[in-house]
């Protein structure tokens, strides 16, 4: 983070300030590696809550530049016209992601809105604060698709796409995930937007000892895969996403979809297209999904995968 790069992160804060958006989304995507020196910094906007992450530790005096400009940017018109009142700085880079207030008062949690439905989430407490703003798409494809289905979201976390399948109309969502605090946070979210709890299960199970009971709740419509690129103990991306993969005919109906996703730099899309041909070659690719605008990247293949294929003809 040379001098020149911190001018561009100011003139661009300054600039997504200035017309800050109604709801939760990204100000900057550093990691997209679109602008050099800033690979390792991103700028959340959680109305009226700005959230700037780093993910390498920077040296000492760079840190300081960089707290310097965000705070000379609590000072400007655009700041006050955006109507934000807390800055945190969150160092992604430490082993309990460290987050520091710069202004504001401290808050454990709060609810944020994407597409008009409520999310809770968590601040300065975990590594992420429970909704991935890059999935956006993701679940405006999910509320539009999922309508009377019967769908799986394998992969749960605060089950984001299980809000937006229910808000859909889907007839019943299955959340699988081992944490129970995530998917007691998935409670939260549907409550908060008024769903009928009756609709949705949720399954606090390690998906690989767990196969048979999630099958017996099948088939499903439209079976949603999101996992972590890589959870100690649980998943690893190159071993596991294949297992999953292979299971799939026995999850679907005959007409069934998959969202497949995929997050990790290292793999492009041909990783999920490849695995589908090889482990579940009764499904057929469909389309990839866009990303939202604000998470540009310098190779879309280094960036957030979401592939559709569909089982038939």
């Amino acid at each position: 983070m040379n001098p020149d790069a911190l001018a561009i992160l100011h003139a661009h804060l300054l600039t997504a300030l200035a017309t800050a958006p109604a709801e939760t989304r990204r100000l900057f995507h550093g990691r997209g590696r679109c602008w050099p020196g800033l690979e390792q910094v991103t700028v959340d906007w959680l109305q009226g809550v700005v959230l700037v992450s780093l993910f390498k530790e920077p040296e000492p005096q760079q840190l300081e530049d960089l707290k310097q400009l965000l705070m000379d940017i609590t000072r400007c018109a655009e700041w006050q016209q955006s109507a934000a009142h807390t800055l945190l700085l969150q160092h992604r880079y430490l082993l309990q992601s460290t987050t520091e207030w710069l202004l504001g008062d401290a808050l454990d949690e709060m609810t944020i809105t994407e597409g008009r439905l409520n999310y809770r989430v968590d601040l300065g407490r975990k590594q992420n604060a429970g909704l991935f703003l890059d999935m956006r798409y993701g679940r405006d494809w999910v509320r539009a698709n999922a309508g009377g289905k019967r769908v799986l979201n394998l992969f749960a976390y605060t089950c984001g796409f299980s809000v937006t399948a229910i808000e859909g109309g889907a007839a019943h969502v299955v959340n699988l995930d081992m944490s129970s605090s995530a998917l007691s946070r998935g409670r939260d979210n549907h409550r908060l937007n008024g769903h009928d709890l009756s609709k949705v299960t949720f399954l606090g199970h390690d998906l690989f000892k767990s196969w048979a009971k999630v099958i017996g709740k099948g088939p499903y419509d439209l079976v949603i895969i999101d996992p972590p690129s890589f959870q100690k103990g649980s998943f690893l991306l190159t071993k596991d996403y294949q297992r999953v993969l292979r299971r799939l005919p026995e999850l679907l109906t005959e007409t069934g979809t998959v969202l497949a996703c995929m997050n990790d730099p290292a793999f492009g899309s041909d990783f999920l297209i490849d695995g589908v041909t090889r482990e579940a070659p009764s499904l057929r690719f469909v389309e990839r999904l866009e990303n939202p605008p604000e998470f540009p990247d310098a190779d879309v293949e280094c960036g957030l995968k979401a592939l559709v294929f569909r089982q038939g003809n």
